[in-house]
């Protein structure tokens, strides 16, 4: 009796049990076909934009580089730049000391080089070698001076560079050694005249004599460099 009780309740159950697994095995399963519809929307349109043979990466190099930006001419060194200047001058001290043309810009350029490696004018640096030795890299004075520049070497033993054999009369080396005395000498005085004095070993001329002369030479060179450009602005 107790047998076919339980048996009479527990079909309706399981009938019960197997309808709701249905259920929710349908709901599942229509969950799973949304999810898989959504992916197959996305893919496509990803394949769309995709072109065969291309990949991701140029994509991304278009990006990082962009197309060169034109230069303006406003960007380049102006007309009348150092290059200029030194084959102006280096016609100039030609002509007057009669030295060649392609010494002439090497030693000019190493005066604008040192020029700007100092703070001296390169000018005043050039104009020093005209008064001194007139160009002549192999000049000495009867007081010991030496080279383009004139330097006494035993007076300036901590600025001489040691490269072997006697760089005093190496004309690079002489320049580089002539503008750090000159650049010490015009910061120790206040200014270019009271420096170039110190330089010429005469201080205590009230006249500014050496100095005078040494700036009469530079104005000579200004106006070189200034002819090309009157002549272009005619």
């Amino acid at each position: 009796m107790s047998n076919g009780f339980e048996a009479t309740l527990g079909a309706p159950a399981e009938h019960h049990f197997l309808g709701e697994f249905g259920w929710t095995r349908n709901i599942v399963l229509a969950l799973l076909a949304t999810l898989s519809l959504a992916l197959l929307s996305t893919a496509a349109a990803r394949f769309e934009g995709f072109a065969p043979g291309a990949t991701a990466m140029p994509a991304a190099r278009s990006v990082l580089a962009p197309a060169p930006v034109p230069v303006s001419a406003a960007a380049h060194p102006a007309a009348h730049g150092p290059r200029e200047q030194v084959e102006a001058l280096a016609a100039l001290i030609g002509k007057k000391y009669r030295i060649s043309p392609k010494v002439g810009r090497e030693l000019i350029g190493t005066a604008y080089r040192e020029g700007a490696r100092t703070g001296v004018d390169p000018l005043l640096i050039i104009a020093v070698m005209a008064v001194e030795s007139r160009f002549n890299p192999i000049a000495e004075s009867g007081a010991g001076a030496m080279g383009l520049m004139q330097v006494i070497p035993g007076f300036h033993k901590e600025k001489l560079e040691d490269g072997g054999g006697d760089p005093v009369f190496d004309p690079h080396a002489n320049i580089r050694l002539g503008a750090k005395v000159l650049q010490e000498y015009i910061k120790r005085a206040g200014n270019e005249a009271a420096g170039l004095q110190l330089y010429n070993g005469s201080g205590d001329d009230a006249t500014n004599a050496y100095a005078n002369k040494v700036f009469a030479e530079r104005q000579r060179l200004q106006q070189a460099i200034a002819r090309p450009r009157d002549r272009l602005r005619a």
